[in-house]
């Protein structure tokens, strides 16, 4: 709320240095805020009396607007790539899949690596397991195990993230 929306009889006034002014008549605090060209602002609406602050309001949105755009601009999204696998998957195929992998990882993206069980083969679900063992194996180069192969009804499910380098730590701790 700001200027005339404030309906509180008596508010406590925070001048635009911060200082202190005391608890004034609603209407005071607006004459206060008219001469110093700046808008009378509730910052806490709950406190009794409600705490107002005379500030350029238009300012302060413009410069929260932009803090906002440059906290978007600096975030990284990451996204979950799938690789589906077989139990009865052969030895070219999991190449061709873990190349994938790598490039989802070196991407940045994590990556969900799943075995979907048919019919009996998930009485045989240590063959599962190996393949999983088997391709952890292969991208153990860019990647860390995230969420360990876990079995999820027909579905043998397994979480890697891109690994992190130790050179990429010490130069964001310096920065």
């Amino acid at each position: 709320m700001i200027n005339e929306e404030i309906r509180d009889r008596e508010v406590r006034v925070i001048g635009a240095d911060g200082a202190q002014l005391g608890v004034l008549p609603t209407a005071k605090a607006l004459e206060l805020a008219e001469e110093a060209q700046l808008d009378l602002v509730k910052i806490v609406p709950n406190a009794q009396p409600p705490v107002c602050k005379l500030m350029d309001y238009d300012k302060h949105r413009y410069e929260q607007a932009k803090r906002e755009r440059e906290m978007r601009k600096n975030q990284k999204v990451i996204s979950v790539k799938e690789v589906q696998l077989s139990a009865t998957i052969e030895e070219n195929d999991v190449q061709t899949k873990a190349k994938n992998a790598i490039k989802f990882l070196q991407g940045g993206d994590k990556v969900k690596v799943s075995i979907r069980f048919r019919g009996r083969q998930i009485t045989h679900s240590e063959i599962g397991l190996k393949v999983m063992q088997d391709f952890i194996e292969r991208t153990k180069d860019v990647a860390t195990v995230e969420k360990r192969p876990s079995l999820d009804g027909r579905h043998m499910i397994m979480i890697l993230g891109p690994k992190v380098e130790k050179t990429a730590k010490a130069e964001k701790a310096q920065k």
